[in-house]
């Protein structure tokens, strides 16, 4: 299995090698300002984004909920009831579009929602919420 945290890295470090490539340069040998300035813009819409703003609990139906804790390094403790039988603590990242995180041997995303979104009945019309996948889904009141 991959190490959500390894990738993480793995992408923080090819944004910035991107962004401290060399300018390029035209056929008069002045820099190509265009070229330039696309590795400088990749890298920033490749940066990472905190997710630390969505710490703390989130309640789902029946009993189900996910607390998110940051840690040092920047990750994330999730602890989670995901649904009546599965209760447990996960490592998360900050990745694209949300959290990373493996439970049960497969690599999941918890990202921004609405109630709706998550098709589950308790939470449609709230606006504040994350989801797993359709059927598991957490909001705050």
């Amino acid at each position: 299995m991959t190490n959500p945290l390894k990738i993480a890295n793995a992408l923080v470090i090819a944004a910035l090698a991107t962004a401290c490539a060399p300018a390029a340069r035209n056929d008069e040998g002045a820099a190509d300002t265009a070229a330039a300035v696309a590795p400088a813009t990749t890298a920033a819409a490749n940066a990472p984004v905190s997710h630390a703003a969505w710490a703390g609990k989130w309640v789902g139906v029946e009993g189900m909920f996910v607390e998110i804790t940051p840690t040092e390094g920047g990750g994330y403790s999730l602890a989670m009831q995901s649904d009546l039988d599965t209760q447990g603590t996960y490592a998360g990242v900050d990745a694209p579009g949300g959290i990373a995180f493996e439970r049960g041997g497969r690599q999941l995303l918890l990202k921004a929602a609405t109630g709706d979104q998550t098709g589950l009945k308790y939470l449609a019309g709230k606006s504040d919420c994350l989801m797993v996948a359709e059927g598991e889904g957490y909001c705050r009141d």
